[in-house]
């Protein structure tokens, strides 16, 4: 199945796509640099793939703990500013690769404004 992006904790690419790439976003220490990678890898043409098959027991945030403190949190807010500003446009047009019948605004995967489903099934 295509996605746009899969966690780095499970990720398998060709070393010559990884350096071709430009690797991991320093810029991006802890979040969203595996998203950031896979963007720029799907941009040079490849796709990302997952394979439902797999299973794998990932514990997010378990080695580095909480955003809890005022350092992290900053941190986060700049990670978070750095992947508005790079990928604006794909922000803007919405993942391709996501369902259009759900919502783009709520998080829990409910249906999408069902005026807004007729346009995009219209084009």
């Amino acid at each position: 199945m295509n996605y746009s992006a899969v966690t780095a904790a499970l990720m398998m690419v060709k070393k010559e796509v990884y350096e071709k790439a430009g690797g991991f976003e320093e810029e991006l220490s802890v979040a969203f640099n595996d998203v950031d990678f896979c963007l720029r890898v799907k941009e040079m043409g490849y796709l990302i793939v997952y394979d439902p098959l797999v299973e794998a027991y990932h514990y997010e945030s378990k080695s580095r703990g909480a955003e809890d403190s005022p350092e992290k949190v900053a941190r986060f807010q700049a990670e978070i500013e750095f992947m508005r500003n790079r990928w604006e446009d794909f922000l803007k047009k919405g993942d391709p690769n996501y369902n259009i019948h759900f919502s783009r605004v709520r998080a829990d995967y409910s249906l999408g404004d069902p005026e807004m489903i007729l346009r995009q099934n219209r084009k």
